[in-house]
């Protein structure tokens, strides 16, 4: 059933929908520190720079052209957060009656002639930033003044808003595989009334009276006897996180784990998928492996660096998680219908590539047999970029564990192997931004597209000062696996 078909009728002419648990759960985890957006930076040879074609140019009044005729596609793009009064029950999703685009839409430049390290350095004071709560939860930049008459587009979607199944990532839809954007019917949208507090507190009661284990709970945590409970609760809840705390392999001592601060940094790094297909056909394992196995190559040089001390049985642990895929016949890397959550132990003190290799194909065995999942039913059916979307659920279902169980988040979407086009540039390089969990001072995410492969490095400013290093060691890491292969 569509988005719209499970769309419930308010008490007075609104159409409103409840927040499912999950998503709640990622609106109120939310906090000036982590901001719990996915962010997408697509890097596109504007047409019109470089006078070629006699193609119009993708300019500011374009993109919202272009969006505006796609915001059909993802309908949730044009609601808002509403909370409950007193809190009886979930937030919901309700119309935005004064929905502007341009709001959304914003334009920014670099002076000419932008590098890629200043497009960085944007990118990742605008990751720093929550989202506007009293509007629809995305944003979109379109960067200009790149070298090259290239620019960029950078888009921000709140991690409650993207489920993969009635709501995908804004990302997923404009991309178009020719330069000629595909035409959709007109949408003669019209924002419902939004509820008055009063509307959507007599709905919230009448609610609970169908459902009441949802309204136990809610009493639970609203009466008065509760405050008293929650306190004692709270006493054991910090007990026993600093008994998992101490448990977690290697959290205690990770340069990874720290309080965050407000801002980021951010750094990408480029490889060949061809490269990973070689490893692949040598050793007998996965690309998803060989994507595991240069990361953690990359974490060693990195951690050595540092001067940190590290054994043969020295791990960090991470939640990966990846979207089931195949590659078919004509090299298309295609999403398998859900996207699956590991935890797993990346073998950073093993000095051999090969080693790793083997541990890391072991372990993805293994756990595959207990793995955390999501949906991905209509992305898998919907024609589109999926990366984004597939980023965007990744990041649902690293969720699923418990903090401080865990070093760092690491996401791998497989994405299409031809060019695509955002209304009429062609993309060139695509980069998640994955966003950063409590106690988390790094997320990467990797993505593959067009026989390349690109990693997003987001990382916390104050802990990962020395990130350019991490990058640097991805393509040592590389190396030191191909040449593995001739040996």
């Amino acid at each position: 059933m569509s988005a719209v078909g499970r769309e419930k009728q308010g008490v007075a002419g609104s159409v409103i929908t409840r927040l499912t648990p999950q998503d709640a759960s990622f609106y109120r985890l939310e906090s000036s520190s982590n901001p719990m957006h996915i962010g997408s930076l697509a890097i596109l040879r504007n047409p019109g720079s470089t006078g070629n074609s006699g193609r119009r140019p993708l300019d500011y009044d374009r993109l919202v052209e272009l969006v505006e005729a796609r915001l059909p596609l993802v309908p949730r793009y044009r609601r808002k957060v509403r909370e409950i009064p007193f809190a009886l029950g979930r937030p919901v999703w309700v119309d935005d009656a004064g929905f502007d685009i341009t709001y959304h839409i914003r334009r920014s430049a670099l002076p000419e002639p932008g590098t890629d390290a200043q497009l960085h350095d944007l990118v990742a004071r605008l990751a720093s930033h929550p989202l506007d709560h009293t509007r629809p939860l995305w944003e979109m930049y379109l960067v200009e003044g790149l070298a090259g008459g290239r620019c960029a587009v950078f888009t921000k979607t709140h991690s409650a808003l993207v489920d993969g199944d009635a709501a995908l990532e804004i990302g997923h839809v404009i991309l178009d595989s020719s330069a000629a954007p595909r035409e959709l019917a007109d949408d003669a949208w019209t924002p419902h009334r939004e509820p008055a507090d009063l509307e959507l507190l007599i709905g919230a009661i009448l609610h609970l009276a169908t459902q009441p284990r949802e309204a136990f709970d809610v009493l639970r945590h609203q009466g008065a006897e509760a405050f008293a409970f929650v306190d004692a609760t709270g006493k054991a809840v910090k007990k026993m996180v600093s008994m998992v705390r101490a448990a977690a392999v290697g959290f205690a001592d990770s340069p990874l784990n720290t309080r965050t601060s407000r801002n980021r940094r951010f750094e990408v790094a480029r490889t060949d998928l061809e490269d990973y297909r070689k490893i692949r056909r040598r050793f007998d394992c996965s690309i998803n492996d060989v994507v595991l196995s240069v990361v953690t190559g990359a974490l060693r040089n990195w951690l050595l660096s540092r001067g940190e001390v590290l054994t043969e049985s020295s791990a960090l642990r991470a939640v990966v998680p990846m979207s089931v895929y195949s590659e078919g016949p004509d090299g298309q890397l295609k999403p398998a219908g859900r996207v699956t959550s590991l935890l797993v132990d990346l073998p950073v003190g093993e000095p051999n590539p090969v080693i790793r290799l083997s541990h890391l194909r072991h372990a993805t065995e293994v756990h595959t047999k207990h793995q955390h999942g999501v949906r991905a039913r209509t992305l898998v059916h919907m024609a589109g970029f999926a990366p984004a979307s597939l980023h965007a659920m990744s990041v649902r279902a690293a969720s699923t564990f418990a903090e401080h169980t865990f070093n760092l988040v690491i996401t791998n979407a497989p994405g299409p192997q031809r060019p695509m086009y955002i209304g009429g540039a062609r993309m060139l390089e695509m980069y998640p931004v994955s966003p950063l969990l409590r106690y988390q001072a790094l997320s990467i995410g990797i993505t593959s597209y067009d026989g390349r492969v690109f990693y997003g490095l987001n990382a916390d400013r104050d802990a990962m000062a020395d990130i350019a290093v991490l990058t640097a060691s991805v393509h040592e890491s590389m190396e030191e696996m191909l040449g593995a292969c001739v040996q």
